[in-house]
């Protein structure tokens, strides 16, 4: 039997990650921190993987480490082999593989490391190997720290190792990336939300970045490989990358009032097994009021602030099927707030063709094809795909799949 201890797993992927790998049983190990001891003895628990806040632990009750281990300083896997316990480091394996399909070259760069837990001692690890110039690690109180970030505006690669911006914090970054004068990469080891907001930043600006599912993906098949004993095929690290990557995304539907956002995501919805989530519906939950009767009271101000909060919170889920208030898109913290963990598809549909019933700002023919005229170049630029809405929806949520790849 394989496994991961730590102490709080609820949201851990690590099972489904070792589906892609092997067929084998892994299971969660959730132990407080005077009940590690037994797993070790445990002669049914043969290899296991170790999360926070037990990799230091792991490191000292192992008999035989590894030279990446040793040089970390920590362990996240243990394999029982022998009557020994030998303990292996391989986040450094994934992260080494993270930057190679980013193409990112640390050599000779100058590198700054946010955070000074266990995964910045790994970074800094594959920095030394990967010869780089100079590696400067942030953090809260040292000599360098997030005061006299400006010492180090010349920075070349941030690689983001703290907790900040992770969910269920989401839209938090540790650092203004507008200070940074020569950045080519950014990458951030936080895998939920899919697009932190230091991600969001780095994108906005045109610099290259990456989040942590890859190096996640990449550690685990390594760790199969030792748990196994078996050279598996590295092809296999992009395939469950993928497989992860596609679950955790939210599709998100934008376009005009009345163009069947909401229709298509439930047929998404019934189609893929996923669930359904709508903000305007979202809105009307949470204040007890229909949206009429919030313009009423509140004007489009009002409405637009309950809006903002409706997507936000919703926003931070995953794998869901989403349909958006036509005017969701026009603010940006919105669209931050989805592109989080979304897939955009912009469903476009003749202005001839678009319902203004019960809709307080397209109750009139004028009023949609002046909205649609404000707000297509938004629709369209923030979409990673466009749509056309045909009359039977069952081809419409088949069009969004095949953009999709689901």
């Amino acid at each position: 039997m394989y496994g991961l201890l730590g102490r709080k797993l609820s949201h851990s992927l690590s099972p489904e990650i070792h589906s892609y790998f092997g067929g084998y049983g892994y299971e969660l190990f959730c132990r407080e921190p005077d009940d590690i001891d037994g797993l070790f003895a445990d002669s049914g628990v043969t290899a296991f993987n170790v999360t926070i806040p037990y990799k230091i632990e792991a490191f000292g009750r192992c008999d035989i480490l590894s030279e990446t281990a040793w040089e970390i300083g920590s362990v996240n896997t243990i394999v029982k082999k022998d009557g020994k316990i030998y303990g292996y480091n391989t986040d450094l394996y994934g992260f080494e593989a993270m930057v190679k399909r980013a193409g990112a070259d640390f050599a000779g760069k100058k590198i700054l490391i946010l955070g000074s837990g266990g995964a910045s001692r790994t970074v800094s690890v594959y920095c030394k190997r990967a010869g780089a110039a100079k590696a400067v690690i942030i953090s809260r109180s040292g000599e360098n720290n997030y005061g006299n970030l400006c010492l180090h505006r010349d920075a070349d690669i941030i690689v983001n190792t703290t907790p900040v911006g992770m969910y269920p914090e989401n839209g938090s970054s540790p650092v203004d990336l507008g200070l940074f004068t020569r950045l080519g990469f950014v990458f951030d080891l936080i895998y939920n939300p899919f697009r932190t907001k230091l991600l969001l930043d780095a994108g906005r600006l045109g610099i290259p970045s990456s989040n942590g599912l890859y190096m996640l993906a990449a550690q685990g098949f390594r760790s199969s490989e030792l748990f196994t004993g078996k050279e598996l095929d590295a092809s296999l690290i992009d395939r469950a990358y993928e497989g992860l990557r596609k679950r955790m995304l939210n599709i998100i539907l934008t376009g005009m009032p009345g163009c069947g956002k909401s229709t298509a995501g439930k047929e998404l919805a019934e189609l893929t097994g996923r669930e359904f989530a709508d903000t305007d519906a979202e809105i009307e939950k949470a204040a007890g009021r229909t949206i009429p009767e919030i313009f009423e009271s509140e004007g489009e101000s009002g409405f637009r602030d309950a809006e903002s909060k409706a997507v936000a919170r919703i926003s931070k889920k995953t794998g869901l099927i989403i349909a958006t208030g036509g005017g969701a898109v026009l603010r940006e913290e919105n669209r931050d707030s989805l592109r989080q963990n979304g897939i955009i598809i912009y469903l476009r549909r003749s202005v001839d063709e678009l319902s203004g019933e019960g809709r307080p700002l397209s109750s009139s023919r004028e009023k949609i094809q002046k909205l649609y005229e404000e707000r297509r170049a938004v629709y369209e630029s923030f979409a990673d795909y466009t749509v056309d809405v045909s009359e039977d929806i069952g081809t419409t949520a088949k069009r969004i799949l095949e953009c999709v790849s689901l």
